[in-house]
Protein backbone atom coordinates (compact mmCIF):
# COMPACT_ATOMS: atom_id res chain seq x y z
CA UNK A 1 0.00 0.00 0.00
CA UNK A 2 1.39 3.45 -0.91
CA UNK A 3 0.02 7.30 0.05
CA UNK A 4 0.88 10.04 -2.40
CA UNK A 5 0.38 13.59 -1.96
CA UNK A 6 2.30 17.03 -3.17
CA UNK A 7 1.35 19.39 -0.64
CA UNK A 8 1.54 23.09 -1.59
CA UNK A 9 4.22 25.12 1.08
CA UNK A 10 6.58 27.98 0.02
CA UNK A 11 8.88 26.33 2.66
CA UNK A 12 8.89 22.58 1.70
CA UNK A 13 12.71 22.18 2.21
CA UNK A 14 12.25 23.80 5.77
CA UNK A 15 9.62 21.00 7.17
CA UNK A 16 11.47 18.41 5.02
CA UNK A 17 14.16 18.89 7.37
CA UNK A 18 12.61 19.67 10.20
CA UNK A 19 10.77 16.63 10.37
CA UNK A 20 13.46 14.76 9.65
CA UNK A 21 15.45 16.05 12.94
CA UNK A 22 12.42 15.61 14.65
CA UNK A 23 11.36 11.79 14.41
CA UNK A 24 15.20 11.15 13.93
CA UNK A 25 15.22 10.32 17.62
CA UNK A 26 12.45 8.10 17.36
CA UNK A 27 13.56 5.93 13.68
CA UNK A 28 16.25 5.70 11.64
CA UNK A 29 16.55 8.49 8.95
CA UNK A 30 18.52 9.33 6.04
CA UNK A 31 18.78 12.61 3.70
CA UNK A 32 20.57 13.35 0.31
CA UNK A 33 20.34 16.95 -1.04
CA UNK A 34 17.23 15.85 -2.99
CA UNK A 35 15.33 13.95 -0.62
CA UNK A 36 14.79 12.96 3.35
CA UNK A 37 13.66 9.40 4.46
CA UNK A 38 12.17 8.16 7.26
CA UNK A 39 12.03 4.39 8.12
CA UNK A 40 9.28 3.56 10.96
CA UNK A 41 8.16 0.36 11.78
CA UNK A 42 5.16 -0.12 9.86
CA UNK A 43 6.05 2.35 6.97
CA UNK A 44 8.51 4.64 5.10
CA UNK A 45 8.11 8.36 4.51
CA UNK A 46 9.41 9.76 1.28
CA UNK A 47 9.89 13.55 1.40
CA UNK A 48 11.04 15.39 -1.86
CA UNK A 49 10.94 19.25 -1.28
CA UNK A 50 9.86 21.16 -4.76
CA UNK A 51 9.77 25.24 -5.33
CA UNK A 52 5.69 25.24 -4.43
CA UNK A 53 5.30 21.75 -2.64
CA UNK A 54 6.20 18.79 -0.42
CA UNK A 55 5.88 15.72 -2.48
CA UNK A 56 4.91 13.24 0.40
CA UNK A 57 5.25 9.01 -0.22
CA UNK A 58 4.29 6.65 2.55
CA UNK A 59 5.30 3.44 1.51
CA UNK A 60 3.70 0.55 4.08
CA UNK A 61 4.94 -2.52 5.02
CA UNK A 62 1.87 -4.10 5.78
CA UNK A 63 -1.51 -4.22 4.53
CA UNK A 64 -2.82 -4.39 8.32
CA UNK A 65 -1.88 -0.29 9.03
CA UNK A 66 -4.28 2.24 9.63
CA UNK A 67 -3.33 3.97 6.65
CA UNK A 68 -5.51 7.04 6.71
CA UNK A 69 -4.44 7.47 10.38
CA UNK A 70 -0.45 7.85 9.54
CA UNK A 71 -1.56 10.39 7.08
CA UNK A 72 -3.06 12.38 9.46
CA UNK A 73 0.08 12.16 11.75
CA UNK A 74 2.83 12.88 9.05
CA UNK A 75 0.51 16.10 7.97
CA UNK A 76 -0.03 17.00 11.11
CA UNK A 77 3.72 16.76 12.00
CA UNK A 78 4.33 18.87 9.01
CA UNK A 79 1.99 21.24 9.98
CA UNK A 80 3.55 21.74 13.58
CA UNK A 81 7.34 22.10 11.72
CA UNK A 82 6.07 24.79 9.32
CA UNK A 83 3.77 26.86 11.36
CA UNK A 84 1.05 26.71 8.56
CA UNK A 85 -2.21 25.59 7.65
CA UNK A 86 -1.03 22.77 4.91
CA UNK A 87 -3.39 20.40 3.10
CA UNK A 88 -3.15 16.80 1.58
CA UNK A 89 -5.19 15.03 -0.79
CA UNK A 90 -3.62 11.63 -0.84
CA UNK A 91 -3.58 9.18 -4.09
CA UNK A 92 -3.84 5.67 -2.20
CA UNK A 93 -3.13 2.44 -4.10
Amino acid sequence: MKSISDIKTEQSAKIAKRLLNHWKHKFDVASTETNYEIFMPSATVLLIPKTDHLHVEIDFKTDDFDQIKLEQVVVDHLVRMGQEELNADWARS
